[in-house]
């Protein structure tokens, strides 16, 4: 269960990126401020929330411009916690999740929370350990995903100024972002 500063970091990136759910859709508040570091582009969106930027990459067929995969890791300063939202094709075995992989780092299976009509969504808020893993792997990745019919693939990313780009939101987020609202339950009857 995610921790309520989370929670409503989640929601932010969600709004922030235009994605909120299948039944209530939300459009994005504004274009983003982006900045291209490497293969990755770093997204600071004009919202007053706990996490006002991400880094981005997508990647689309060639023929069709259909996307395949989107992958977006914000920063929570308040929580020193990120985000990871990945989006793939639908199709999917929802059962069976996905992982990501490097030269050198196998994530744990990370689990769908939804799909809609854009694809199916892995949210979380994985621990530190993941996102330095990446930083640290390189140039090239791979999400491993089984579709519907059993088979296997493996949907390529780049790694190519991953460290340099999470290291230029990760600063901004810091200097953007809303300060968590604190609450005094001392204070209360």
């Amino acid at each position: 269960m995610l921790k309520p500063v989370l929670a409503a970091a989640f929601t932010g990136l969600l709004l922030a990126c235009g994605t909120a759910s299948a039944q209530q859709p939300a459009q994005p508040p504004g274009r983003p401020d982006v900045k291209t570091v490497g293969d990755w582009e770093v997204r600071c969106f004009p919202v007053n929330n706990t996490n006002p930027c991400d880094i981005f990459q997508e990647m689309a067929n060639k023929d069709s411009r259909q996307r395949i995969l989107s992958i977006s890791v914000a920063y929570v300063p308040s929580a020193d916690r990120h985000l990871l939202q990945i989006t793939v094709p639908l199709d999917v075995s929802l059962q069976k999740g996905m992982t990501i992989q490097t030269d050198s780092y196998t994530s744990p299976v990370l689990k769908y929370r939804m799909c809609s009509r854009e694809g199916c969504f892995v949210q979380t808020a994985p621990d530190n350990a993941m996102i330095q893993a990446l930083a640290k792997s390189g140039p090239a990745a791979k999400l491993n995903i089984v579709g519907d019919n059993g088979k296997s693939y493996g949907l390529q990313f780049s790694l190519k100024g991953f460290a340099a780009a999470h290291d230029e939101m990760a600063a901004q987020a810091r200097a953007k972002a809303k300060p968590v609202a604190k609450t005094d339950d001392a204070a209360k009857p």
